[in-house]
This record gives structure tokens, C-alpha cells and sequence, in this order.
């Protein structure tokens, strides 16, 4: 069984279009980065957070069943000078993040770690997106939305903002929240360590 441990809408579109079967199980932990934390750091700690703080809880819960589940965690943020772009604290904050992206490339991290009984695997995908350069009163008009609010970096690429986004290098999945090809290959990696191939002599 695949449980997702996020609360996050998108997350589960993603996995249901790849034809997953899995749960949903949120993690509640802390989110600020730490003093000089990299952003690849800051996504991966809080991936492996997330899925770790899930797999004990159900583990305490079900301890004979550990072995039968495997829990997905997943934290994407914007980065742009190193500076990281997290999810907006107001509309002023909003406002302030897409001048900083206007007419300008920016990163989008998203850090995947997956917890099993024999332990977490953590990977990251990194994605290149290019904004158009756009006026305070388009900003305004989006933050009036509400889109940006619950979004890294205050844009979502799969609503309003595409018009923005001429054009992208790396993984689309990425920029809307989740890998998934990324996540499949920590999946099938993890598969094959449960049931090993025989040796060929």
C-alpha cells in the first residue's frame, strides 16, 4: 500500500493520473527553512520529515503491518538567487515573490522521499521556468484570485500563470508539485529490493 503524506490536492491529482492506488495521510511538521539551509537540502529534509513522521505514526498504530506499506512524502519550493520561495504568508507577500520572478528564469525544487521498513529513500528534481515580465496591475489581479496563496512561489504553472511561462527545461510534473517519473523510479527501485531477481549463474 502507498500512502501519500500530503494534504496537497495537486499531489494527489498527479499520483491518480499515473494510476496509483494510495492514501492520504498528511504530515503536520514545521516548514521554515533553516539558518543558510541550500534549497535542495531544505526540500529533501522536509520530504524525508514528512514521510518518516507518517510511516511511525502508522507503524505504532499497526506494527505488524509495517512491512506492507511503503509512505510517500514530497516538498516543492522556488529558488531564485538561492533565495527560497515558499508559500506566500499574505497577499503582499504574493505580490512580492511574482516582481521578484517577473521577467526573469527561477529553479523549482521538489525533494521525494520514500519511508519503508527498510528505511527512507530521498531524491530531488530540479526544473528551470522562465517568466514573462509582467505589471503590478496583472500581479494584483492574480493575487486577487486567491491561486497564488497555498503555492510555492506564489504561482501555480497549471493555472492563471501558464500565460506567464513561455517556457520550461526539466520536468512539467515538477513545477505543479510532484515527479513522477522520479517517484516512479524510487517505487520500482524499491520493488526490486523486495523481491530480487535470482542470480544468474
Amino acid at each position: 500500500m502507498l500512502i501519500l503524506a500530503s494534504a496537497s490536492p495537486r499531489r494527489r491529482e498527479l499520483l491518480t493520473q499515473a494510476g496509483f492506488t494510495f492514501e492520504v495521510h498528511p504530515a503536520h511538521i514545521p516548514e521554515d527553512p533553516l539558518p543558510r539551509e541550500d534549497p535542495i537540502a531544505y526540500v529533501t529534509r522536509l520530504a524525508r520529515e514528512k514521510a518518516e513522521a507518517v510511516f511511525a505514526k502508522i507503524a505504532e498504530r499497526s506494527p505488524n503491518a509495517k512491512d506492507d506499506f511503503a509512505v510517500l512524502g514530497a516538498d516543492t519550493t522556488v529558488t531564485l538567487d538561492d533565495q527560497i520561495l515558499a508559500k506566500p504568508a499574505d497577499a503582499a507577500d504574493a505580490a512580492r515573490m511574482l516582481r521578484l520572478l517577473s521577467g526573469r528564469s527561477h529553479r523549482v525544487i521538489t525533494g521525494v522521499a520514500l519511508a519503508t521498513a527498510q528505511g527512507t529513500e530521498v531524491a530531488a528534481e530540479v526544473t528551470a521556468v522562465r517568466f514573462l515580465t509582467i505589471s503590478d496591475a496583472e500581479i494584483a489581479a492574480y493575487v486577487a484570485t486567491g491561486e497564488p496563496m497555498d503555492k510555492a512561489g506564489a504561482y501555480a504553472i497549471q493555472g492563471r500563470a501558464a500565460r506567464w511561462i513561455p517556457r520550461i527545461e526539466g520536468c512539467y510534473f515538477n513545477v505543479v508539485g510532484l515527479p513522477l517519473a522520479l517517484v516512479c523510479a524510487l517505487l520500482e527501485a524499491r520493488t526490486d529490493r523486495s523481491n530480487p531477481s535470482p542470480s544468474l549463474k
